[in-house]
């Protein structure tokens, strides 16, 4: 997921209009879904651990409610043309869920949650021509720093 974030960090900032930038960025969340998807399915095939089971269903229910209210927030900030704002608040909302839903992970996951949170507050209150850069460090670069720690001690 992360390499991919890096790219569309890339795209998102060279497009012309605000409402292309949004669809890099859609096209993006709805490609890590996939993959974050394809992730857990193989990592619960792997392990023999049901998906409606223990630890990921504790996940799920931690981390569904903030990444709902960033869908509910995008909507809004782009009725009310502020999306200058939707770099801060995806990654503040992003971490949020990470932070609440990897409460039943391991103890990196949180840590990592609270980086992306760190990004999200820097986002919201630095100039809007950065959103790309704080994006592609945190879906980009913490996905993929912290992906490659966690896959190191702790399987995946």
């Amino acid at each position: 997921m992360g390499s991919t974030a890096v790219a569309a960090a890339i795209l998102a900032a060279r497009q012309p209009t605000a409402e292309r930038w949004l669809m890099v960025w859609f096209a993006e969340a709805a490609l890590a879904c996939f993959i974050g998807t394809v992730a857990l399915i193989r990592k619960a095939a792997a392990t023999g651990v049901p998906l409606d089971a223990g630890p990921s269903r504790r996940f799920a229910l931690g981390f569904a409610p903030p990444m709902l209210a960033g869908a509910a927030l995008t909507a809004l900030l782009y009725q009310h043309g502020l999306i200058e704002a939707l770099p801060g608040a995806w990654l503040l909302l992003y971490g949020t869920a990470v932070v609440t839903g990897g409460a039943a992970s391991v103890r990196i996951v949180p840590l990592m949650g609270a980086g992306f949170m760190a990004l999200g507050l820097l986002a919201l209150f630095s100039p809007a021509s950065w959103g790309d850069w704080y994006l592609g460090a945190g879906f980009g670069g913490l996905q993929i720093v912290f992906g490659f720690v966690i896959a190191r001690r702790h399987g995946g």
